[in-house]
């Protein structure tokens, strides 16, 4: 599952670990970067312009909140960021931090990924998978922008009519599906998920695969 931190009860009051961070950055992406820190509970220690276009940031943030933080940092700063960190002290509990915005799209069956399935879906999100890859239910295929998960046949295949509608197909254009390492997969998992690694491949499933298990679980939750 989702990555969690060790915490401790000092003097009756939880605490977790934090992290000291140093970020040398262009003076472009500071007001980027600020923010994403800022939305994980970073506190500001020391900011120092070194008139040479870039900017160092000290920050002392908790350890928690640097899950997740190395991709949209290097997202934000387009790779030209450096970022180095290390154990501080243990820190009152720092409450709530910002989880992830957007949802999962996931398999609803078990089979091969189709290009005409894969082409519409596309549309809808950002494919992990690419054609011919094996899937089964359950398992996490892509990423959904909106906050909920999305369940599709991503196996369905165009019903042929004739020579001229299979060589339409064979045509169909699809965006390179995003790879992911382990630590990629790592950081984007959801509670209720978790990482598959095989000498193959690393896969993202949901705990529970059988979709109309998580609904009625997801309801119970609610009430």
């Amino acid at each position: 599952g989702k990555p969690r931190v060790l915490t401790k009860t000092i003097d009756g009051a939880l605490h977790e670990p934090a992290e000291r961070v140093t970020i040398d950055i262009p003076e472009d992406h500071v007001g980027a970067v600020t923010q994403l820190l800022g939305e994980r509970k970073g506190r500001l220690e020391e900011m120092t312009n070194h008139g040479t276009g870039w900017v160092r940031l000290d920050y002392l943030i908790p350890a928690r909140g640097l899950i997740g933080f190395r991709t949209e940092f290097l997202t934000e700063t387009r790779g030209t960021g450096l970022l180095h960190h290390v154990f501080d002290s243990y820190i009152p509990w720092s409450g709530e931090l910002r989880s992830r915005h957007t949802g999962s799209i996931v398999a609803d069956r078990t089979g091969q990924v189709s290009g005409y399935a894969a082409s519409t879906i596309q549309d809808r999100g950002t494919l992990f998978v690419g054609p011919s890859a094996p899937v089964y239910e359950g398992m996490v295929i892509g990423e959904n922008p909106r906050p909920d998960d999305l369940d599709v046949n991503i196996c369905k295949e165009k019903k042929q009519t004739n020579i001229r509608a299979a060589a339409a197909d064979d045509a169909v254009r699809l965006s390179p599906p995003r790879t992911l390492s382990l630590e990629h997969a790592l950081e984007f998992i959801a509670d209720d998920e978790c990482v598959e690694v095989t000498p193959e491949s690393i896969r993202i499933r949901k705990v529970e695969l059988n979709s109309g298990a998580r609904l009625r679980a997801k309801k119970r939750a609610q009430t």
